[in-house]
């Protein structure tokens, strides 16, 4: 595994948050925007993940990803279900870094009293699909056809894990 710091994001990470989502719309299904996002984008995930970890992974003072949880739903009736997102760059990917960004929200999802973790991901992002996977997560929903970017379309598949 390449070295690296898993820490609480800061103020200071926005640009660099913004530019590894952005570096997905610009060319990859794991983000569903299809063009750039200023950093209004992080002071909605920042506002969202508010009661649970935001972190974000640097190799070598470079933030190279990020990951965090989120309420499923603002009813206390799901208080036990969380949403997760995370994003690295292509460079960083199948070192170890995304388990470890994964492990590290389930122990805080845990921690928390969250018992159901949900993940929705482009149906053309293979990677991503057999990421969830191999650590745990089925698939639980689909919803066909209902996104369109680099002209193809697209489903949403939900996946869930069980803790």
């Amino acid at each position: 595994m390449v070295e690296h710091t898993m820490r609480e994001v800061t103020d200071a990470d926005a640009q660099a948050i913004v530019d590894v989502f952005n570096y997905h719309a610009r060319n990859s299904f794991a983000a569903y925007a299809d063009h750039e996002v200023g950093t209004e984008l992080f002071h909605r995930l920042r506002n969202a993940s508010r009661k649970f970890l935001f972190l974000v992974v640097e190799v070598e003072h470079q933030v190279v990803g990020f990951g965090l949880m989120c309420p499923y739903h603002t009813f206390d009736t799901f208080k036990k279900t969380a949403v997760l997102t995370y994003f690295l760059l292509p460079d960083y990917t199948r070192l170890g870094l995304g388990s470890e960004l994964l492990n590290r929200l389930v122990r805080d999802a845990r921690a928390r009293g969250v018992d159901n973790l949900l993940a929705h991901i482009s149906s053309r992002n293979k990677q991503s699909l057999d990421f969830h996977r191999k650590h745990g997560f089925v698939e639980c929903g689909r919803l066909r056809g209902i996104g369109v970017k680099f002209g193809e379309k697209f489903d949403v598949v939900w996946m869930q894990k069980s803790l």
